[in-house]
């Protein structure tokens, strides 16, 4: 017997001693939506943003660069938003794993078998907690540091000069942390598909995946919920932006 994790609760599934199949073929399998339109939006405006945040550093187009980082950070405000209030499998409380959960996992990350995860395994949701992380620590620290060199933000004023220091170091340094992250997530995208067999990125752009009839397809929240939040993310930029 072997315990399959579904939504943070486990259940029972006889596997057959044989070699599992890289994915599933079974007949009773069937397409099931488990990645919602708000999530597959967020994470490639995602890719292209954080892409376009290190083409205007380099070329030092601040302007562009702090357009860019506002963006990028209502985009993580309101997937914060939407793993509270989103699609079950958007949802923090549904692959938030324990530490051991996770590495019960990556103990078998070279094992060829079918792909039965509904949403993100006990190991990807640790990846996804520490990207959210990064990227709201490197977007909320770069609008400080604009807005204290520029001279916009009314608050700024009010931080000592250690502090300020302390922050615009972080925003550096937390760039390549970033980008060190990134490379960690690619490199396990492309380990699970040489290791396991199991491709990762084509459920993130259809948002479907083959799963047995046993697996009950996840519940979808409501489209107005992820523009009120994506509306509330906004403002809450805005007035960052305005008054940091």
């Amino acid at each position: 017997m072997r315990r399959i994790q579904v939504y943070g609760a486990y259940r029972d599934q006889t596997m057959n001693t044989e070699r599992q199949p890289a994915s599933p073929t079974n007949d009773n399998n069937r397409p099931v939506q488990v990645w919602d339109l708000p999530i597959r939006l967020f994470h490639w405006l995602t890719v292209l943003l954080v892409a376009g945040a290190y083409i205007t550093e380099r070329f030092n187009w601040i302007d562009w660069h702090v357009r860019i980082g506002e963006t990028l950070f209502a985009l993580v405000l309101f997937r914060l938003l939407w793993g509270c209030f989103g699609s079950e499998t958007a949802r923090f409380r549904s692959f938030v794993a324990s530490p051991a959960a996770a590495w019960a996992h990556l103990r078998h990350i070279f094992r060829r078998e079918a792909d039965l995860q509904v949403g993100h395994n006990p190991a990807g949701g640790w990846m996804v907690l520490l990207l959210l992380a990064l990227l709201f620590v490197e977007t909320l620290s770069g609008i400080y540091v604009y807005n204290e060199v520029a001279d916009e933000g009314p608050l700024s004023a009010w931080v000592p000069a250690s502090i300020a220091n302390a922050i615009s170091t972080l925003h550096a340094v937390g760039w390549y942390v970033l980008i060190a992250a990134v490379a960690l997530h690619v490199g396990a995208i492309v380990l699970y598909a040489v290791a396991k067999g199991n491709n990762l990125l084509r459920p993130m752009l259809t948002g479907r995946k083959p799963l047995p009839a046993s697996i009950r397809a996840p519940r979808r929240a409501p489209m107005w919920r992820a523009l009120l939040a994506l509306a509330a993310a906004a403002i809450m930029v805005t007035l960052l932006a305005t008054y940091l």
